[in-house]
């Protein structure tokens, strides 16, 4: 992906779209593969950087819903199943495998979540991973010697999948691209244009450079996450908001806190929310918390009282009880729940995803999560083809392969990441070897890559890399603070920036990661 060739197709004044997506996050990103691999052009807008706000901030995890088994939406949880078996064929490179480990800690647990997910197993049928199994205390303690001891009477362990969220949207931009797509970043949609009341285009405007561009398209598309409301209320003034947006914040610990290949859930928190201690790139996220919130915001900070709330949580778990200054990194995301008036918290709220179209023909996909963005999308172009008056053509994405499919992760290493688009990185290597440094001694990233995201991935400025397209900054926020001069100074020779550019990025940046760090 290279933005001055997108820039280049938007460019056409007179070409008329078929299908205008706003918002670059996993909604975003899902329909315009959807659209694409349709056949239909397929321009997809995003105001900040793709996955920048909740999509790169989630618990990692492609699931079915243990929590939505619970509350005994079963609809949900065959859907997300599916999809997650759908999206292990699809991306093998990106979407693993993940075992977990539920202790029960009362006589009743053992048997009552045991039932539990072998109807979760069930549900999966066909693309089911391996099955659930009940184990005795000293199975767990042996296949998990840091899990708290005291009171525990024994375990279930089951599968799901896990992923980088981050990266797959890159992927996800990569594979609309490839069907024939225009996907921009930093482009901000401004107002909507209409023609006898009816949605015609979208004004938007090129945030690196100023300049103004006016869209035409059969129809536009609201995938904008969390910031839904704000493009509904440029259709309809005074629009009653859909979403009720709730933070989810996770910390992430050094891998000594859970060493092995297994994470841990909790079904059942304090705010009525599960608890996942998950590996992860040879760290821990723990999460997620739910605290409601009165409006979005693209860049949230954890509150104080969620960090430790978390760190409480660990501590009734884990062996080796985790303390604040623990914490490498610490990073909150906004869930775009759906506002169905009532419930008393959010944490009660489900995942569903919302489809809906305004009078004006301006169409809204809302809701939903990770695991279900493939089926958002399809939900979201069968639509749009009569309110557009596209050519039906049937979806192709359930067995659509993603932009780097690979299956050989040792081949690829150590870019396995990228699937079969490690051997073009390793090729920069070759040319000089000097890009194989890594870009710090506590991060698992090469300038390399560094090199590789500006050139191919779109990444403008110094938060893009060390945030999304590597995750040097969940990773470890002080260590990416360290690392950012020199990666700021990799991006400048690639951009062709000088030494100002360089310290205003590096400025930017360190503001940034502070919010990363808990304060004592």
């Amino acid at each position: 992906m290279i933005r001055s060739e997108m820039l280049s197709r938007l460019d056409r004044e007179s070409k008329i779209w078929d299908v205008a997506i706003i918002g670059g996050g996993a909604t975003g990103l899902g329909v315009a593969v959807e659209s694409a691999s349709r056949g239909y052009s397929t321009l997809l807008l995003e105001q900040g950087d793709f996955s920048q706000g909740t999509s790169s901030r989630s618990t990692k995890l492609i699931h079915g819903g243990i929590r939505y088994l619970q509350q005994g939406n079963i609809s949900l949880v065959l859907e997300a199943l599916h999809e997650r078996g759908l999206l292990l064929q699809n991306a093998p490179h990106l979407v693993h495998h993940q075992s977990f480990m539920v202790p029960n800690y009362s006589w009743w647990e053992g048997p009552f979540y045991g039932v539990g997910l072998k109807v979760y197993d069930a549900l999966a049928g066909k693309l089911g991973l391996e099955k659930s199994t009940v184990l005795s205390r000293e199975m767990v303690l042996e296949k998990m010697p840091t899990l708290e001891p005291r009171d525990l009477k024994g375990g279930v362990i089951y599968y799901d999948g896990q992923f980088d969220d981050a990266r797959l949207a890159v992927t996800l931009a990569q594979t609309a691209e490839d069907m024939g797509a225009c996907v921009l970043n930093y482009a901000q949609v401004n107002a909507l244009t209409k023609s006898n009341g009816l949605v015609g285009g979208v004004v938007a405007i090129d945030k690196l450079t100023g300049r103004e561009y006016k869209v035409m398209s059969r129809t536009v598309v609201n995938a904008t996450g969390i910031f839904v409301d704000s493009i509904l209320k440029m259709d309809v003034t005074h629009h009653e908001p859909i979403i009720a947006p709730s933070q989810g914040v996770h910390i992430v610990l050094d891998k000594s806190f859970l060493p092995g290949d297994i994470a841990v859930m909790v079904p059942h928190t304090d705010d009525g929310r599960v608890l996942f201690a998950v590996p992860w790139h040879d760290r821990v996220i723990v999460g997620t918390t739910d605290t409601p919130i009165d409006k979005p915001s693209l860049e949230p900070v954890p509150f104080t009282e969620e960090v430790f709330f978390l760190l409480d949580h660990a501590a009734k778990y884990l062996t080796k009880d985790p303390v604040a200054e623990d914490v490498l990194s610490a990073f909150a995301g906004i869930r775009p729940l759906i506002n169905t008036g009532n419930s008393k918290s959010t944490a009660a709220l489900a995942r569903d995803h919302h489809l809906s179209v305004s009078p004006s023909g301006l169409i809204t996909i809302a809701g939903g999560k990770w695991t279900t963005y493939r089926k958002m999308g399809e939900d979201t172009i069968d639509a749009a083809i009569p309110i557009g008056a596209l050519y039906p053509r049937k979806s192709r994405t359930r067995n659509l392969s993603l932009n780097g499919w690979s299956m050989d992760d040792a081949g690829n290493a150590p870019y396995a990441l990228y699937g079969n688009s490690a051997r073009y990185i390793k090729r920069l290597v070759d040319h000089d070897p000097s890009l194989d440094e890594p870009i710090h001694e506590r991060l698992p990233y090469r300038f390399s890559e560094v090199v590789w995201a500006v050139r191919n991935e779109m990444a403008c400025f110094l938060d893009d890399v060390l945030s999304r397209r590597t995750r040097a900054l969940i990773l470890d926020a002080r260590a990416s603070m360290e690392a950012a001069p020199e990666v700021a100074r990799v991006m400048a020779k690639e951009l062709g920036k000088d030494a100002t550019w360089q310290q205003d990025q590096v400025k930017r940046y360190l503001k940034l990661a502070e919010s990363y760090l808990i304060s004592l």
